[in-house]
């Protein structure tokens, strides 16, 4: 019954994939002290065990249990992650709302700065402003924010351009509306769609950004049970397969979670390519 009242695009096998994978990794972030079969800091396992019973996913070379580490692990980087992109949605859409709404200098000053974070391969700007504040997970969050807001910064005003000079926001102004009144009333609604498909799509990527910050030492410092920097101590033993092998896994699995989830946005939030998938499921 509920599955019936839910829109089409909705119902399609990568909305569903999308939609399992994510609750279940925010099932197990939330649950993992009570998931979790061992303390994911403590070493008293065999070393380099093989995945097997009493450790499904193996132990690393301190002994200490895989499988916990790895649900562990989704309280530290879903969390970051999702903060993360909700930053850079916040400081790039009020940045670009600002540059199509008031244009002239304020559109040419914030764009400017944009085109010069655009100007630099992304994952190295993000490894020169981890390094320049120093190797921590707040401070790999913040380099990657500093790369990520311009991509929003620039949809954002592409689509307040786009609806500033419709006839309801003209006619908003003449009324007396305040700057931020129309902003907020009349331009939000219409272009929150497609900003938040991008955010959506954007979470896969910010976890790779952060994941590689930790992996290349700039992010997570040991013991902190973190997938990037969980990846990187396999490399260390690379004989011992599963050490990388299931935290990669992890980090493989949410990135499609969310790419499967905004791709399903963006054909709900269009309303040819939801006309086109409901005519076709007809």
């Amino acid at each position: 019954m509920i599955a019936k009242r839910l829109p089409e695009a909705w119902r399609q096998p990568l909305a569903v994939a999308g939609g399992v994978l994510a609750l279940a990794w925010v099932v197990v972030a939330l649950a993992a002290p009570v998931l979790a079969p061992h303390d994911p800091l403590a070493q008293d396992l065999p070393r380099l065990a093989a995945p097997g019973p009493g450790h499904w996913f193996g132990t690393d070379q301190l002994g200490r249990d895989i499988l916990s580490r790895v649900m562990y692990g989704a309280r530290v980087s879903i969390p970051l992650t999702l903060l993360l992109v909700v930053l850079s949605v916040l400081i790039g859409g009020l940045l670009g709302a600002c540059a199509g709404y008031f244009g002239r200098w304020v559109d040419e000053t914030i764009m400017r700065v944009a085109d010069l974070v655009f100007a630099f391969p992304t994952v190295i700007l993000a490894m020169v402003v981890a390094a320049a504040l120093g190797a921590s997970l707040t401070n790999a969050v913040l380099a990657v924010l500093v790369v990520a807001w311009p991509a929003y910064a620039r949809v954002t005003r592409g689509l307040v351009l786009g609806v500033r000079e419709r006839e309801f926001v003209l006619s908003g102004r003449l009324l007396g509306f305040s700057v931020w009144r129309s902003l907020r009333v009349d331009v939000l609604p219409n272009v929150v769609g497609p900003v938040l498909v991008l955010a959506t799509l954007d979470i896969g990527t910010a976890l790779l950004l952060l994941s590689g910050l930790s992996f290349l030492g700039l992010g997570a410092k040991p013991p902190s049970p973190e997938w990037g920097a969980m990846v990187a101590s396999g490399v260390e033993v690379f004989d011992s397969w599963w050490v990388a092998t299931f935290p990669g896994l992890a980090i493989l699995t949410v990135v499609l979670a969310f790419n499967f989830l905004g791709d399903t946005l963006r054909d709900a939030l269009d309303p040819r390519t939801a006309r086109a998938i409901k005519e076709r499921a007809l």
